[in-house]
């Protein structure tokens, strides 16, 4: 660090993280399908087709159980929300424990049959990876959230084995106002993740041949964007209403059984939701049209096209519920490979559906990849990511023209509905979520409220008198004073110029109590609230300084538009070096 300049020990940084990460990649595929595997092929028992109902059950228990137990109070959160909130609020800072923690509780979600994704959980175990090794390092915020973006790269990277799916994702989920030199850190995490992820973990997780695209089919590829696009809605706003329901329910365990219980019924009913679904999309890509519905209870009709049409639709919706009981029933996982799923089940329906009726012939592993990219760029607001990342994965940059195609219009079509993603809608409702479109909010959403309190006040009594803190008072070099009780409450507050105007007898009341004297305040701010409301109190009234008080109403301090401007001014210059 003293020999070196900043940005060339950041790229040394950044080959460590992503060599790092790309051992937690490997790592996380690895042991989740040694549990898969050992439940499915190597355990030899009459009976052990039947406990695939309950294996998910007992994944989603473990994973709470090893929250519960071996974390012991610290919280482990889920998706990509997390990273972007800790570059938003918390400084780029991710808890050390997110890097095994993550790896752990989703190997066991997943591979005991969880119907979620792995890709978030190694996302947010990368982040964790880039954030605490710069914070190892005591570097500053902007170096820590490269590494952060660093660490996150290198882990959708290793698990993929795509690394400019990675470096973009990076770039337009987590930085989406970077400079050039940020893609030189990126390239190399990238790069060296999925490097190191190839040599230990080198199943692909999909192939298939591709063939080239034919003009005449560009009118259906725009259909499929809008049903994906339109889909994408649907989920976005399932999720939401999901996750506030589970939220009602306070007993972990209770979360548990309902969404094991309720999994494990589903999965009854259809069997290609047990663990991430990825081995039935392959199998459609490998041209096995009928494997959706093969094993399951209507495997007789497997033969009959239109009954598997409508058997694939019926399992995209159970998709999405299975998916999110997992998640927010105490299960770890994401939306990520959910949502790839579910793209290609509608691009299968889609294409599949249209060749039944004659007029036309669809190349149906081109419109899977097509319906996963497309779904990812709606669901996630990441048309891009959707683009390369099913590009690189299935080798189809062939189809890069419709791609393009698909993943701008879902986008499209899901903002113009949900102007933010699943992943960013609670920070944007709650004031948490930076906004490269609105420079001034984002500003005050980097602010705590506690670095800019001003507490050097002469705090009075409510049975004190003017006279009695006559010299202190007059020595004061403010001109606003707090009045509290005995515990501390504040009553009120009083300003220097009336309390000369009593001191020199202009007025009476030398000899009152500051509680009958004391006026209350324009507005009152609580030490919780952000800094984008304490402006709006202060414009609203017009006024320049406000008090502070805790949730017991206690005195804390004061806040001054003053101090505002100073750390705003700061906070201008910090964002302006962001990345450079």
């Amino acid at each position: 660090m003293q020999k070196i300049s900043n940005r060339n020990f950041l790229v040394i940084l950044a080959f460590a993280v992503g060599i790092i990460g790309g051992l937690a990649a490997a790592l996380l595929k690895g042991l989740t399908h040694f549990i898969a595997s050992t439940l499915q092929n190597d355990v030899e028992w009459h009976y052990k087709y039947s406990f695939y109902l309950v294996f998910p059950l007992v994944g989603i228990l473990l994973s709470v159980l090893y929250v519960r137990k071996f974390l012991k109070g610290k919280k482990l959160e889920h998706g990509i929300t997390p990273i972007i909130y800790a570059i938003s609020r918390k400084s780029s800072r991710i808890d050390a424990h997110n890097i095994y923690s993550q790896i752990v509780t989703s190997a066991v979600t997943v591979g005991f049959g969880g119907s979620s994704g792995l890709e978030a959980p190694i996302a947010l175990s990368g982040a964790a990876i880039g954030s605490n090794t710069g914070r190892f390092f005591g570097l500053q915020y902007k170096e820590i959230t490269m590494l952060l973006a660093c660490g996150a790269a290198a882990g959708i990277s290793g698990a993929f084995n795509s690394p400019i799916a990675g470096m973009i994702f990076a770039i337009e989920i987590l930085l989406p106002e970077f400079s050039i030199p940020a893609f030189i850190p990126l390239l190399i995490s990238a790069a060296l993740a999925a490097v190191v992820s190839r040599l230990l973990y080198s199943e692909p997780l999909l192939h298939t041949a591709v063939t080239g695209w034919e003009v005449e089919a560009l009118f259906f590829y725009i259909l499929l964007a809008v049903i994906v696009g339109i889909y994408a809605i649907y989920f976005s706003k399932l999720t939401e209403y999901v996750k506030n329901w589970f939220k009602k329910i306070e007993n972990p365990y209770n979360k548990v059984w309902i969404s094991g219980i309720s999994l494990g019924v589903l999965i009854l009913v259809f069997p290609t939701l047990y663990g991430e679904g990825y081995i039935t999309i392959q199998q459609i890509l490998d041209g096995q049209f009928d494997s959706i519905v093969k094993n399951s209870l209507f495997s007789d009709y497997k033969n009959m096209a239109w009954v598997v049409v409508a058997y694939t639709v019926l399992t995209l919706f159970a998709k999405s519920f299975a998916a999110l009981f997992t998640i927010h029933g105490g299960g770890n996982g994401g939306v990520f490979g959910p949502s790839l799923v579910m793209g290609g089940l509608i691009g299968f329906a889609f294409a599949y559906g249209f060749n039944q009726f004659g007029f036309v012939q669809l190349n149906v592993p081109n419109f899977v990849m097509a319906g996963m990219a497309g779904a990812l760029a709606g669901v996630m607001h990441a048309p891009l990511t959707g683009m390369f990342l099913i590009a690189e994965v299935t080798g189809g940059y062939t189809l890069m023209v419709p791609l393009m195609l698909v993943t701008s219009i879902s986008y499209l079509i899901n903002k113009s509905v949900m102007k933010h993603s699943i992943y960013t809608k609670d920070l944007a409702g709650s004031g948490d979520l930076l906004s490269y479109e609105d420079k001034d909010r984002t500003v005050l959403s980097m602010m705590k409220l506690r670095y800019i309190l001003e507490n050097n006040f002469v705090v009075l009594g409510t049975q004190e008198t003017p006279l009695s803190r006559k010299t202190d008072i007059i020595h004061s070099k403010r001109n606003i004073f707090p009045i509290v009780d005995d515990k501390g409450i504040l009553v009120g507050i009083i300003y220097s110029e009336r309390l000369f105007s009593i001191l020199l007898g202009e007025e009476e009341g030398v000899e009152r109590t500051f509680g009958s004297l004391a006026q209350k305040p324009n507005d009152i701010i609580h030490k919780e609230e952000h800094m984008e409301m304490v402006m709006a109190k202060m414009n609203r009234d017009d006024v320049w300084i406000l008090p502070v008080i805790d949730d017991e109403g206690k005195y804390l301090g004061f806040v001054s538009k003053s101090s505002v401007f100073n750390k705003y001014r700061a906070l201008l210059v910090r964002q302006g070096h962001y990345l450079e």
